[in-house]
């Protein structure tokens, strides 16, 4: 009955049926199949599912992502990372980073940033001479540390499904999310030599000052989100909360927010949030049958029965992760994955923080790569080339990605070291 339960799942994700509809329909099946338990436990598991307080975090990190969009502060983290790095060999592929990870702790989506950031990034490094595949691939890959530097929506889905602590998830990001930063600052030095890229922008502490101020409102954004959580001021999703309402002041100060666009803007996070909540009402019943089957701890016995050596099995786990991501959104691989390899982790000795790291990380990298890669389809449309054209020039940008993959996931104290202090009792 398992069998034909995951038969329906994976028939239903290759015909195109929406991720939900197969989760909740085989689980729905298997229930109404097996007869073990009332039909009714279908919506009683998928309403408990979604009962979550840290769900709410949800709506309010997108809301307040678009509302800075909306509030064009894109174009005053463009100028900042410019002023501080722009002076560099290749300054502007160094400026596409920094304006990411500053970006990273407004958004909390790779998406957001790519369709965000990326269309001034490309305009201006096609504008300076750039070649336009090194501008997308850049872009690419910048856009893959939103998810990883707090906030990150991934983080808090990860936390719900794991009944992990969201802040420690939060915080255990922030140091990978700076590496992956540097690892592409060195790739992208590497090819500013190689190609002969200029220097963008000269060094003056008047430029750096005076976009300091303008930029000051969006740079604030992180500092109340982060600064919360670790003072212990917000909770994660009262952080969220936050981040709206200065959002919304922002929108009235600059006068770009009137009540025709907050309205558009609410509309357009009500159906994300609808999707997203969707997907996981159905992994929630799917997730809820495996346990009660035994499924996990089969799954985590078979794993471990071939060997039970840690840095094996997390190096087979991090390539089925990786394959997933090819296939597979990023928020449906979280809720499928999350039951069936948590386990088998911490059979490992792996804290479910750092795991969650790890899985997140993987997830990112799958955004870069066909068939599925999200963040290339957008950046298709953002600089005008075929999907095909922005995959070969964004592959070479998976090398450094992979590298802090392996380190994060070997190293733990790479993950945990700063939840550790922020954290400490």
């Amino acid at each position: 009955m398992l069998g034909f339960m995951f038969f329906v799942m994976f028939f239903l994700i290759i015909i195109g049926a929406p991720i939900a509809i197969a989760l909740g329909g085989s689980s729905a099946i298997w229930v109404y199949l097996s007869k073990a338990v009332p039909d009714f436990t279908i919506l009683h598991r998928m309403v408990m599912g979604v009962d979550s307080f840290p769900l709410l975090a949800i709506p309010f990190f997108i809301l307040a992502g678009n509302l800075m969009n909306a509030a064009g502060l894109t174009n005053q983290i463009f100028n900042f990372a410019k002023a501080v790095v722009g002076w560099l060999p290749g300054g502007l592929g160094h400026v596409n980073i920094g304006a990411s990870i500053i970006f990273a702790g407004m958004s909390g989506a790779a998406v957001a940033d790519a369709g965000g950031l990326g269309t001034i990034e490309i305009k201006a490094m096609n504008d300076a001479g750039y070649d336009l595949d090194f501008s997308v691939a850049v872009t690419a890959a910048s856009s893959t540390i939103g998810p990883i530097i707090p906030p990150s929506l991934p983080m808090v889905i990860y936390g719900v499904m794991a009944s992990a602590s969201i802040g420690r998830l939060f915080i255990a990001g922030f140091i990978p999310g700076l590496f992956m930063g540097l690892a592409l600052a060195i790739m992208v030095a590497y090819y500013a030599h190689k190609r002969h890229y200029p220097r963008d922008a000269k060094f003056s502490i008047k430029n750096l000052w005076v976009s300091f101020i303008q930029g000051l409102p969006a740079l604030f954004t992180p500092v109340i989100i982060i600064g919360g959580i670790i003072s212990g001021i917000f909770t994660p999703t009262e952080a969220a909360i936050a981040a709206v309402v200065y959002a919304l002041i922002l929108g009235l100060v600059y006068r770009t927010l009137d009540f025709k666009k907050f309205v558009a803007i609410s509309l357009e996070t009500a159906e994300t949030t609808a999707v997203i909540l969707l997907i996981v009402a159905g992994a929630s019943i799917f997730a809820w049958v495996l346990t009660a089957n035994q499924v996990t701890e089969r799954f985590a016995a078979f794993f471990i029965s071939f060997t039970e050596n840690k840095y094996i099995l997390l190096l087979v786990i991090n390539i089925l992760l990786l394959i997933v991501g090819c296939f597979m959104e990023t928020i449906a691989s979280i809720t499928i994955l999350t039951p069936v390899l948590l386990p088998v982790a911490m059979k490992l000795g792996v804290d479910p923080v750092h795991f969650g790291v790890i899985m997140v990380l993987n997830l990112m990298i799958g955004l870069l790569t066909p068939p599925v890669g999200m963040v290339l389809f957008v950046l298709t449309r953002v600089a005008k080339i075929p999907f095909e054209r922005a995959a070969k020039a964004t592959f070479p940008f998976l090398l450094p990605l992979l590298i802090v993959l392996l380190l994060i996931t070997y190293i733990e104290p790479f993950c945990m070291w700063l939840p550790g202090i922020v954290f400490a009792k």
